[in-house]
């Protein structure tokens, strides 16, 4: 039998005083109450109630154990109660991973309009430019950037991440400023490490918006991180291509010059990725929720 329910039934008979008394309501018949009393008792090994035919009072060892099995049922009625409260409103902590721009620049300054509106969640984000492995780290939620790999995480899109091309004056001025993207195998390109390694193809749409021209670039430094990548050409060592939100306060304040303003480079998608849940906890459906509605399309960062 289970012992759990054992210990259930039988803080029932002493609530009601009787096997018949304990039966009523349960689906039990007192025969079956009388069966979870006795395995009880040769579980541990000694009475838990003396009976009569007229009246039942509990042994010493009752006493004791009647007394934790009612501590142990109030524990586990709180804890149900307390998964079902978490159940029908936002409230627990949430682990977030997400790129460090990304989440600087722009999910950072979001967050506070989602504390607002559910103020019995803490989020824990992590700010890393790499894929984190959500059910080995225990992430419940993570955003990425770029075209996603068949992982079989639910991913649910934001607006997408426009990127641009540029290099410093001092750059510029010792090797020339390129004209058109074909122009790029002429130059040190320094390039993104993805997931599937570092990014020498570089794809720009033609002026006349017939079709995409794919450039294979090639530099001396490979960076898996963008603000690493943003030092770099803020010191010279290169061209690079990089998110619009990460660039801007450099290019207007004359840091780093756009290169081919008339060829659009390629953009990313945004996704919000999370584990197959079919009871999707409300923390997690309320931040979901959040960022398609505040970070969703239209909103190009």
């Amino acid at each position: 039998m289970d012992r759990f329910s054992s210990m259930a039934i039988f803080a029932r008979v002493v609530e009601r005083g009787s096997f018949t008394a304990a039966a009523e309501g349960s689906g039990m018949t007192p025969t079956m109450v009388g069966n979870h009393i006795r395995e009880l008792e040769r579980h541990l090994k000694g009475r838990l109630l003396n009976r009569t035919t007229r009246r039942q009072s509990l042994t010493e060892l009752g006493k004791r154990y009647h007394a934790r099995c009612v501590e142990i049922l109030a524990l586990v009625d709180s804890a149900e109660l307390d998964a079902r409260e978490m159940q029908n409103s936002p409230r627990g902590r949430l682990r977030v991973s997400c790129p460090v721009i990304y989440g600087t620049r722009v999910l950072v300054p979001a967050l506070a309009a989602y504390f607002d509106c559910y103020p019995e969640v803490q989020v824990e984000l992590s700010l890393n430019d790499r894929f984190v492995d959500l059910a080995e780290e225990g992430f419940d939620a993570a955003i990425r950037v770029g075209v996603l790999p068949d992982s079989g995480l639910i991913a649910r899109p934001l607006a997408h991440s426009s990127r641009i091309v540029c290099a410093s004056p001092a750059y510029l001025a010792r090797h020339g400023q390129p004209r058109t993207p074909a122009d790029l195998a002429q130059h040190n390109c320094l390039a993104f490490m993805v997931a599937t390694g570092p990014e020498h193809e570089w794809r720009f749409s033609r002026p006349d918006g017939n079709g995409v021209e794919r450039i294979a670039v090639r530099g001396r430094l490979d960076v898996n991180g963008g603000l690493a990548l943003r030092e770099a050409a803020l010191a010279g060592l290169g061209i690079i291509l990089q998110p619009r939100m990460m660039l801007q306060e450099d290019l207007d304040a004359g840091r780093l010059v756009r290169l081919f303003p008339d060829w659009p480079a390629q953009t990313l998608p945004i996704h919000v990725v999370h584990l197959p849940d079919a009871h999707m906890p409300p923390k997690l459906a309320s931040f979901i929720a959040f960022l398609q509605e505040t970070l969703g399309h239209g909103r190009e960062p």
